[in-house]
C-alpha cells in the first residue's frame, strides 16, 4: 500500500514554489504562499484534472516528505525549496 496524504495538511500546496501556471495564478506561486486551488479543507480543487500543474502531479506523498505532522512536512519542503533554488 502506498503512503497516503495526511488529512487537512496542504503543506505540498503551500511550501514549494510553482513556476508553471495554475488556474487563478497565471504566473504560478512563490514558496510559502497558499495555492489558490487549495480548498478550506486543504484538499486540491483541481486534483486529477488536466489543468493541474505537472509539478503537483510529480510531488508524491512519502514518509520522508510528510513526516508525522504538517509542521514537519512544511519544514522538509522548505528545506528542499532552498536547496534546489537557482543561485
Amino acid at each position: 500500500m502506498s503512503f497516503q496524504c495526511r488529512p487537512n495538511c496542504g503543506a505540498c500546496c503551500t511550501a514549494p514554489s510553482i513556476t508553471s501556471p495554475i488556474p487563478g495564478m497565471p504566473d504560478g506561486k512563490p514558496a510559502g504562499v497558499r495555492c489558490i486551488q487549495l480548498g478550506e479543507d486543504n484538499r486540491c480543487r483541481i486534483f486529477g484534472k488536466p489543468e493541474r500543474p505537472a509539478f503537483c502531479g510529480g510531488l508524491q506523498p512519502s514518509e520522508e516528505m510528510c513526516g508525522t505532522s504538517r509542521e514537519q512536512a512544511m519544514h522538509w519542503l522548505a528545506d528542499l525549496e532552498r536547496s534546489t533554488a537557482p543561485a
